[in-house]
C-alpha cells in the first residue's frame, strides 16, 4: 500500500510555551523560554541557563490521577503526557473506553534518557537499604518505554506501541516512523512525539565538554544563538512534541482537521566515517539523508520553499548550511527560507526533534515564517553560502507549500522529513 497521511492533532510542552496557543503566541512574538537556572550555579556549572517548561501543579493534576501522580519524578513523563494527549484531543479523538485495544491506533513516542531523578532517588534508596520504599512505578518511570506505555494505557491504543532513540534525532525520527506504519497500511492513526527529561544530571555532560555557552548566564534570553555571528554553543533544554499523524481517508472519514500532509522522509547513520564521529555528522551522510527524503517524497528539490534546520548554535551551523545548499543545488538568493527555534527554546536534545516539527508545521496554519531569535548578525561564513534575506530576523508574512525539517544527533544519524501544505 501507499496511502496518503496527513497531521491532524497536535501538543507541546516546551520551554517558552506549554500548550498549543501559548507556544503558538511565544513563536509569533519571539519570546524565549530560556532562563538563569540557581541550582546549575549551586552546583559549579558553567552555563547556568536552560530552557525548562514551566508546568504547575495544577496542570499536572488535569493530566494524571492522584494515583498515577504518587511518587511521580519523571519530568520527561510528564511532559511527554501533557504534549501527547493535547495533540490526541487536539485531533479530535477520544480515549478508549471499551474493554478492547484499538487495533488501528498506535504509539512511537520517543525518549534518550527517561526518569533520571528517579534512578538518583532509588539509588540512594538501595544504597540505604530501604529498597521496600522504591515504590510500584520505579520501574516504569525509569524504562526508556514508560513515555509510550503511559499514553498507550491511557489511550487503549492496540497497534505498535514503542519508544525509540536516536539522540536529537529522536523526535524526527519517530515521526517518519509513524509515517511509515500509516503509509504501509500497518495502522490508520499514530500518536509520534518525543520528550526528554530535566536537570543537571540530563545536563551535567554537555557542560563538562565545554560546548554549551558560558557568557550569558546573565543575560539568559540571549544565550542561544543559531546561525549567528556570535554563537558560543548551544544551550541545553527539554520538554515535548507530539503530532498525531493519521491516513487521509481516516481523516476525510473523521471529517478531521487537516494541518499539513508528510510527503516522507529518510533516516540514515554516517557510520561515524570519514569527518563523521560520535558527535561529528559525516557530511556525505547529512547531504544523502536530504536528497534521499526529497526522492521518496516525489517533489523536487526546487519545490521547497522553507528549511527548518537542525541549527544548534555552534561552529558545525555554516557545516549544516554549506550541507544543504551541496544537498539541494541551491545557494544565495535561490536558497529556501531557513530557520531554526533553538534561539528560543535551547537544544531540547530527544524532544528537539519533535518540538521543532510541531514549530514548523505551525507555519502552514499561520501562514508565516517564524524570526530566526539571536541572529541580528550572520555567521559570515554562512553570509557566503545563502543570502542573508533567506534568514529572517522578524516573523514575516508567507505561505509555506513545502518545508523541509531536518535533525543531526550524536552517534552520526541524521533523519529528514518533507511536510507539505494540504
Amino acid at each position: 500500500m501507499n496511502r496518503r497521511v496527513v497531521i491532524t492533532g497536535l501538543g507541546v510542552c516546551a520551554p517558552n510555551g506549554v500548550g498549543l496557543t501559548d507556544f503558538t503566541n511565544a513563536l509569533l512574538e519571539g519570546k524565549s523560554g530560556l532562563r538563569y537556572q540557581p541550582n546549575l550555579e549551586q552546583l559549579g556549572f558553567g552555563c547556568q541557563v536552560a530552557g525548562e517548561p514551566f508546568v504547575a501543579d495544577k496542570t499536572i493534576d488535569n493530566y494524571f490521577t492522584p494515583l498515577e501522580r504518587r511518587g511521580l519524578n519523571a519530568t520527561g513523563i510528564v511532559y511527554g503526557v501533557i504534549a501527547g494527549l493535547d495533540a490526541w484531543i487536539d485531533a479530535g479523538l477520544d480515549k478508549n473506553n471499551t474493554d478492547e485495544p484499538s487495533w488501528d491506533r498506535g504509539i512511537i513516542f520517543g525518549t534518550g534518557i527517561l526518569g533520571v531523578d528517579k534512578f538518583r532517588e532509588a539509588i540512594h534508596l538501595i544504597d540505604d537499604g530501604n529498597v521496600r520504599r522504591l515504590g510500584s512505578t520505579s520501574v516504569i518511570q525509569t524504562m526508556a518505554s514508560g513515555i509510550s506505555a503511559y499514553l498507550g494505557g491511557i489511550l487503549g491504543c492496540g497497534n505498535q506501541v514503542t519508544t525509540n532513540s536516536a539522540a536529537c534525532t529522536t523526535g524526527t525520527e519517530g515521526i517518519i516512523m509513524a509515517y511509515e506504519r500509516i503509509r504501509q497500511g500497518k495502522a490508520d492513526i499514530m500518536l509520534t512525539g518525543s520528550c526528554s527529561d530535566s536537570g543537571p544530571y540530563v545536563w551535567g555532560g554537555f557542560d563538562a565538554m565545554r560546548i554549551l555557552p558560558r557568557g550569558y548566564n546573565d543575560n539568559p534570553t540571549e544565550a542561544s544563538r543559531p546561525m549567528s555571528a556570535t554563537a558560543a554553543g548551544f544551550v541545553p533544554g527539554s520538554g515535548a512534541g507530539a503530532l498525531v499523524l493519521e491516513s487521509l481517508e481516516s481523516a476525510q472519514k473523521r471529517g478531521a482537521n487537516i494541518y499539513a500532509e508528510v510527503l516522507g522522509g529518510e533516516n540514515n547513520s554516517g557510520g561515524q566515517m570519514g569527518e563523521g564521529s560520535m558527535t561529528a555528522p559525516n557530511s556525505m551522510a547529512v547531504q544523502r539523508c536530504i536528497r534521499n527524503a526529497i526522492a521518496n517524497s516525489g517533489i523536487e528539490a526546487a519545490d521547497i520553499d522553507v528549511i527548518n534546520g537542525h541549527l544548534t548554535a555552534t561552529t558545525k551551523d555554516a557545516l549544516e548550511i554549506e550541507n544543504w545548499t551541496k544537498a539541494l543545488s541551491r545557494k544565495q538568493d535561490d536558497f529556501p527560507y531557513i530557520n531554526s527555534f533553538k534561539g528560543s527554546v535551547g537544544h531540547c536534545l530527544a524532544a528537539a526533534g519533535s518540538i521543532e516539527c510541531v514549530a514548523t508545521v505551525l507555519q502552514f496554519k499561520e501562514q508565516v515564517v517564524f524570526k530566526n531569535v539571536n541572529c541580528d548578525e550572520i555567521n559570515p561564513e554562512i553570509s557566503k553560502l545563502i543570502s542573508e534575506a533567506n534568514i529572517p530576523r522578524q516573523t514575516i508574512k508567507y505561505a509555506p507549500k513545502v518545508i523541509a525539517k531536518a535533525s543531526f544527533g550524536f552517534g552520526d544519524v541524521n533523519a529528514c522529513i518533507i511536510f507539505k501544505k494540504y
